[in-house]
């Protein structure tokens, strides 16, 4: 399957119209047309914008799955936030978020 290809399913499966597409990821509507039906290629730079508009990274676009749901915005936001802290801090940050979740229970007695 090809990018443009890619783009519409991502698009219609979210039920987003080329304009909402648009207008969620600053790319010309035309263009999002013009790729969509494979009259042209995308720039990395336009590709990106439009990716994003979907609310997908690029390794989920790319993925082997093709129809894939974007995360929601709160955990978009929590990983933005954790690629910005330090090895050691994420170290932290995943046993914190292992225990809260009850996957790392604490030994009985403490």
């Amino acid at each position: 399957m090809d990018i443009g290809q890619r783009i519409k399913l991502a698009r219609e499966h979210q039920g987003l119209s080329m304009n909402a597409l648009s207008k969620k990821s600053g790319a010309a509507q035309s263009a999002i047309s013009e790729i969509e039906s494979g009259k042209r290629q995308p720039t990395f730079e336009v590709l990106e914008k439009i990716i994003y508009g979907l609310g997908l990274t690029l390794a989920e676009f790319f993925a082997d799955n093709q129809v894939v749901e974007p995360l929601p915005s709160d955990i978009r936001q929590l990983i933005d936030l954790a690629q910005q802290l330090t090895p050691h801090q994420r170290e932290i940050l995943l046993a914190a978020a292992k225990e809260w979740a009850g996957l790392n229970p604490k030994p009985k007695g403490e």
